[in-house]
């Protein structure tokens, strides 16, 4: 599973919400390819899923890329309860 977590400049949101998302699935004994971008390159890129911070939201929407939005990109059980769910639904989907 690719996983690109995206903010404007690509440098500070989306490098600590990558950070945080590792650490989460770590924790969960999952493991998945996460990298960070910048809103443009993103949306040109392909991924399992964008994770971006619910600023980000109206840019990103009209993308039509899978996204999940996260209140705040520090807060592990915040991550937990919004982007675990996709990444366990989306392993599910692919061991069969």
């Amino acid at each position: 599973m690719k996983i690109i977590t995206v903010c404007g400049m690509g440098m500070g949101t989306s490098l600590i919400l990558k950070m945080t998302i590792e650490s989460v699935l770590k924790k969960e004994g999952l493991s998945a390819e996460v990298v960070h971008s910048d809103l443009g390159s993103a949306k040109a890129q392909n991924a399992d899923l964008f994770a971006i911070s619910v600023d980000m939201v109206n840019a990103f929407e009209e993308s039509g890329k899978n996204y999940v939005a996260v209140q705040s990109v520090f807060d592990e059980n915040g991550v937990r309860e919004t982007v675990l769910p996709v990444v366990k639904k989306f392993l599910e989907g692919n061991e069969k």
